[in-house]
C-alpha cells in the first residue's frame, strides 16, 4: 500500500517510518499538502542507482581508452533516433 505521510511524521513518528522503509517500501512525505521527498532504505536506493553507477564507470573507462568525443547534438540525436525507432 502506498505510504504518504506528512513530513512532520519523519520527526514525530520515526520508528513507524523506519519500519515501513526497512520492509522495502518507500515513504512519500508531503509538506503543506504537496510532495516533498521520498524516504528509502539504503538497500532500495542502491537498487535504483547501482546500474547508473556501473554505466558511468564504463563510460569513464571508455573515455580513458579513447580520444574520440561526441558533441551534445550527436549524443542526444543518437538517443532520439533509438527512442523513436522503438
Amino acid at each position: 500500500m502506498l505510504q504518504i505521510r506528512p513530513v512532520s511524521d519523519l520527526r514525530n513518528k520515526f520508528p513507524d517510518i523506519e519500519k515501513i522503509v526497512n520492509a522495502g517500501e518507500p515513504v512519500y512525505l508531503t509538506k503543506n499538502g504537496y510532495g516533498a521527498m521520498v524516504v528509502l532504505s539504503l538497500e532500495e536506493y542502491s537498487k535504483l542507482t547501482d546500474s547508473v553507477e556501473l554505466a558511468l564507470d564504463r563510460a569513464d573507462k571508455m573515455a580513458e581508452e579513447s580520444n574520440a568525443r561526441m558533441s551534445h547534438e550527436e549524443v542526444f540525436g543518437n538517443l532520439r533516433r533509438k527512442i523513436n525507432a522503438e
